[in-house]
This record gives C-alpha cells, sequence and structure tokens, in this order.
C-alpha cells in the first residue's frame, strides 16, 4: 500500500538587512547550518539562495514542524552573521548581474551551456514531493494531475516584481525560467517505459547526463520514489506552503484512488493546459482558468473551489484538514503577489515590500 509520504523543498533569498540587496554570503548560512541540519541545508547557483528540504514526512503537520524548525534555525544563522531571509519567487529589485555564482563543477557546466539563461535564473521556488513507489501509476497521475497545476500555481503566486519593476505578472517567476530548456507542463507518457526511452534518448545524445535536468512542473522523480511538483513560487508563510502541499497531496491520493477503482478524471493535452498556467501566471487568483469540460472561462476562486471539493473525501484520512482549510484563507486574503503589491500601493517604496516579505517569512513559526 502506498504510504504517500512527502518531502518539502524551498529555496529562500538571502537578504542584507541594510541595502536590503540580495547578498552574496560565500555559503557561510549552509556551512554553520549543515553542522546541525546535515544535508537538509543545501547551496544553489547563485550565492544569494539557500535551499531547505525536509525529511520523509508521514503527514502535512509532520511536515510543517519539519519546514517550521528549518525556517526558523537558517533565518537565526542568517542573522548571526548579520543577514535576513525571505521567502518570495522573486526579489523585488536587485538585478541578477550582480549576483556570484557558487564554485562547483556541476554549476559551470550548467552556466557554460545555458550562458545568460542560467544567470540570470535567480528565482526562488517550492518543490513537494509526494511519495508513490509504483511508476506506471506515477507516470499515470503526472499525465493526469497536470490539467490542476494552474490552479494549485495561482495560489503560490509570489513573485510580482523584476529588477524593479512591477512586471504586471502575479508571477513573474516562471517567465524567468521558460528560457531554460525541459521547463514547463510535460508531455504525456503512456507508462513508465515510454519515460524511459526519453530519457535514454537524451542521454545518449548528450542533451543531458542524467534526468535531473529535467525541470518540468511535475515529474516522476528519477531517483526518489516521488512524485515531484515544481511549479510553485516559494509562499511568503508557512502556513501558505503547508496548504499548497496538502493539496497537491489529496490530489494524488484522489487520482490513485480513481485509478484504481478503475476510473480516471479526463486527460488534456499540453497545449490547452499552457493557456490556463498563462493566465495564471498573469492574473493569479483574480483571473478566470478555463473549465475545458464547459468550454467556458471561469473565476479562477471557483474552479479553486471544486478542486477542495474534489478531493474532500480524501482529506480527513490524510490528516489534513487544518491544512487544507487555509487553502480558503489564500482565497480570501489574497496570495504573497497580491499583499506585496498591496504594500507597495500603500508605501510606493520597495525597500518596504522586501521589509515585508522578511516579516512574513518567520510569521507565525514556532521555534
Amino acid at each position: 500500500m502506498e504510504k504517500f509520504t512527502l518531502g518539502v523543498e524551498e529555496e529562500y533569498m538571502v537578504i542584507d538587512p541594510v541595502t536590503r540587496e540580495l547578498k552574496s554570503h560565500d555559503q557561510k548560512i549552509v556551512e554553520i547550518a549543515s553542522q546541525l541540519l546535515s544535508d537538509h541545508v543545501k547551496a544553489e547557483m547563485h550565492q544569494a539562495v539557500v535551499e531547505v528540504g525536509t525529511g520523509i514526512c508521514k503527514d502535512v503537520e509532520e511536515a510543517r514542524t519539519d519546514i517550521s524548525r528549518l525556517r526558523n534555525y537558517v533565518a537565526e544563522v542568517a542573522g548571526s552573521l548579520n543577514l535576513k531571509i525571505g521567502a518570495a519567487g522573486t526579489h523585488p529589485f536587485s538585478h541578477w548581474s550582480t549576483q556570484l555564482i557558487t564554485p562547483n563543477p556541476r554549476y559551470d557546466e550548467i552556466v557554460n551551456e545555458m550562458q545568460e539563461a542560467a544567470r540570470s535564473n535567480l528565482i526562488f521556488g517550492l518543490h513537494v514531493h509526494v511519495g508513490i513507489a509504483d511508476k506506471n501509476m506515477a507516470i499515470h497521475i503526472m499525465n493526469t494531475v497536470r490539467y490542476f497545476l494552474p490552479h494549485i500555481y495561482a495560489l503560490s503566486t509570489n513573485s510580482p516584481f523584476w529588477e524593479g519593476r512591477n512586471t504586471g505578472f502575479k508571477s513573474y517567476r516562471t517567465k524567468v525560467f521558460d528560457k531554460f530548456p525541459r521547463t514547463g507542463i510535460p508531455d504525456f507518457f503512456n507508462d513508465w517505459d515510454e519515460f524511459k526511452n526519453y530519457v535514454n534518448l537524451l542521454i545518449k545524445t548528450s542533451c543531458i547526463d542524467n534526468a535531473k535536468k529535467i525541470w518540468w512542473d511535475v515529474r516522476v522523480h528519477p531517483f526518489f520514489d516521488t512524485i515531484e511538483f515544481r511549479i510553485c513560487d516559494v509562499p511568503l508563510l508557512v502556513e501558505e506552503t503547508i496548504a499548497i502541499t496538502a493539496l497537491f497531496q489529496a490530489l494524488v491520493v484522489k487520482l490513485y484512488k480513481l485509478r484504481k477503482q478503475n476510473m480516471s478524471f479526463i486527460l488534456y493535452t499540453r497545449t490547452l493546459i499552457n493557456e490556463n498556467k498563462w493566465r495564471a501566471s498573469r492574473y493569479g487568483l483574480d483571473g478566470k482558468l478555463i473549465d475545458f469540460g464547459k468550454q467556458e472561462q471561469v473565476d479562477t476562486r471557483e474552479l479553486i473551489l471544486e478542486l477542495l471539493e474534489f478531493v474532500d473525501d480524501v482529506v480527513d484520512e490524510l490528516g489534513s484538514r487544518k491544512a487544507i482549510n487555509d487553502v480558503r484563507k489564500i482565497l480570501e486574503s489574497g496570495t504573497g503577489a497580491d499583499r506585496q503589491l498591496k504594500v507597495f500601493e500603500q508605501t510606493k517604496n520597495l525597500n518596504s515590500v522586501v521589509d515585508y516579505i522578511t516579516d512574513q517569512t518567520l510569521l507565525g513559526i514556532n521555534a
């Protein structure tokens, strides 16, 4: 029986509290934090990024405890170095060209291949792993869950600013990442063997050296027994991260149960799903997504409420009712992007937006 365990990874900005700029920290945060956290804290390609990852969590409440502890401890270590951390998909005004790349052969290779696309990829995401060992089942769920990715992405939107400008997007992060190959909504695969053949062809033709260089919005993880969701901006609040994590888990379990009963959600093409992803990126919760069944536009909030109804019968058995209820809070109070924009509207000052981000990052965390 699948256990649908969870793993959560978050990427944080490292910020100079005086200038509010991104700050290269020479991996000192990672060096100090890893003494306690081991490999649960990692360097990233840009030195102004710190990544944390939970252990394998049996449920969302364990994930909540773990990610809260990680945020809190990394913030303490940053504080000891006169730095702060922030959880947002992009920094409001720092320019990527002033940020240092972490010395590492893997990063050197990526920069050499991707050039400006890699150097400018100064973005911060949330990755959620849901445990599933049966690879063919995982491929089926990946195919099916693609339809719902824009709905959940809209909840996470938290990157309205880029290089000092209001981009007009609720999530500009994905626009930055789109410059990379093998990103976005994945194609349909009949089974695990077809996916492996695709990967092996890319390896054979020297496009990639391993499947970790496939950076889709959802992927069956090449090395772990998980489905990994990669579409979301890192949210401001821990409770938003956990609400989104709970929703991904509930969706996987719901689709798994349908498949076990020889039922399935209808499959849509990547081209159609991309229409909704673009809308979610541009408008967040305030726009409309296409309901492909009805063949009409529907308010995004309404479709998310329908999604909550769709998964409702598996929520209590997963012990995630509290976390799922927090999705409604996001619908009411707006996403990180909405709240960042509100602060900017009130203050006309991007420094105030950065201060808001760093405050929210630690809000509600119990050490």
